[in-house]
């Protein structure tokens, strides 16, 4: 076996890799890398077909891997949907269970209460995002969950919610503490401050959660 053959098979092996990822990110800059590789490959063995393609796919995920980017924090690609029916809320949280409690180690579903407030970020039609929070009558917003599926777990949807202090205030919340030991915590980017386990955000004066 040559050195072009063990490149050939870095290519292909790559694109498959690819084609096994959950995360829509990693899945396009995976497939780009090996599509990349198959270009250098085949323009050395001459197959020209065969580079043309890789061309052509190495454009469509770079097109897509630009957009991904760009609309990450844009607020008309997501948009945040409260729910008042226990049932979806119930039904999300079993479908995602095994990998909630990855994240969300310390996280348990008792059902709804008045105090509780559940809220959806959707990308189109497809639901990305859960987060959970309960409102203390000292004008405290527990977060229970913020929990993003695994399609886009490369991303933050859960900021969206916290961009909007209104989903806080109109409860009478003044700050928010997210739950303790969740892995992977991205609220240091939002103006939250750690306090052992937890971030917490004041609302009065934290900008990145302002109307």
């Amino acid at each position: 076996m040559t050195w072009l053959d063990v490149i050939g098979w870095i290519g292909s092996a790559l694109l498959v890799w690819s084609l096994l990822q959950s995360r829509l990110l990693r899945l396009r800059a995976l497939n780009l890398v090996g599509c990349l590789v198959l270009i250098g490959f085949n323009a050395a063995l001459g197959v020209w077909p065969m580079v043309g393609l890789n061309v052509v796919l190495a454009v469509i995920n770079v097109w897509y891997l630009v957009r991904m980017v760009a609309t990450r924090h844009d607020e008309k690609a997501y948009r945040v949907v409260e729910v008042r029916d226990e049932e979806i809320v119930r039904y999300l949280l079993e479908l995602h269970r095994e990998d909630i409690a990855r994240f969300n180690p310390r996280f348990r579903w008792d059902g709804g209460d008045a105090d509780r407030a559940s809220f959806l970020v959707v990308n189109g039609d497809e639901i990305v995002g859960v987060v959970l929070f309960r409102g203390d009558e000292d004008g405290v917003a527990r977060v229970e969950l913020d929990y993003v599926t695994q399609r886009y777990r490369d991303f933050t949807p859960g900021e969206f919610v916290y961009r909007r202090s209104h989903y806080f205030t109109d409860r009478g919340c003044r700050r928010v503490i997210t739950p303790p030991g969740m892995l992977a915590p991205y609220y240091g980017r939002l103006g939250f401050r750690r306090e052992g386990e937890s971030y917490v955000l004041d609302l009065a004066d934290s900008s990145p959660a302002g109307n």
